[in-house]
């Protein structure tokens, strides 16, 4: 009698930010990305700055993995987590802007809003792909988000509460970097207690 294949144990979580600085991070455009006291990373722009995305993406790249990390943005605001990106958002920001191009479309984007105007999106969609359930956010206040990432799924939870599931598509990368997203000039966003396991 054969022995069924296990999956893999996922390793220990670990940090995926220092919260001291952004070693083991990449900048891509102009969003201005500042070091709190407290150790939380600070999304901002200055008003001169242009209307391209913004983002951090990790040098590393994972496959399968769990990712957890609080969120906060105000009213408005817009952000996001690139999974498997390979392009490392290049067609989101001047000279290179592509909007058929950016990391939604290379890999996937779990969207984070704030009421962003005119979004069918809510926190915790698989952007593009599908919609989260709503009614788990907190408004002005810090969010749980929590992300399982595999070759033939992603899960995404907010708040404790299980509010997307898609697929994947089939034609898209199975790895690839982790990216965290300032939207637009407008929006402010803030990350802390981000920490990943992998599998």
């Amino acid at each position: 009698m054969t022995t069924p294949l296990l999956s893999a144990a996922p390793s220990a979580w670990r940090p995926l930010f220092n919260g001291k600085n952004l070693d083991g991070w990449e900048k891509i455009g102009d969003g201005v990305w500042s070091i709190m006291s407290d150790g939380t990373l600070l999304g901002d722009r200055t008003p001169k700055q242009s209307h391209d995305q913004a983002w951090v993406y990790t040098r590393e790249e994972f496959g399968a993995f769990d990712l957890e990390l609080d969120f906060w943005t105000r009213l408005g605001g817009n952000s996001g987590i690139s999974l498997r990106d390979n392009t490392r958002a290049k067609y989101a920001v001047y000279p290179n802007h592509d909007r058929e191009r950016t990391p939604s479309h290379n890999g996937y984007e779990i969207q984070i809003s704030n009421g962003y105007a005119d979004d069918p999106y809510p926190t915790g969609s698989v952007y593009l792909f599908a919609k989260a359930r709503t009614g788990f956010q907190k408004a002005g206040d810090w969010n749980r988000l929590r992300l399982e990432s595999r070759n033939e799924m992603i899960r995404t939870y907010l708040n404790g509460e299980k509010v997307c599931e898609h697929p994947g598509d089939p034609a898209r990368p199975k790895k690839g970097p982790i990216g965290l997203q300032l939207h637009d000039p407008n929006s402010v966003v803030m990350f802390k207690n981000v920490r990943i396991r992998t599998l």
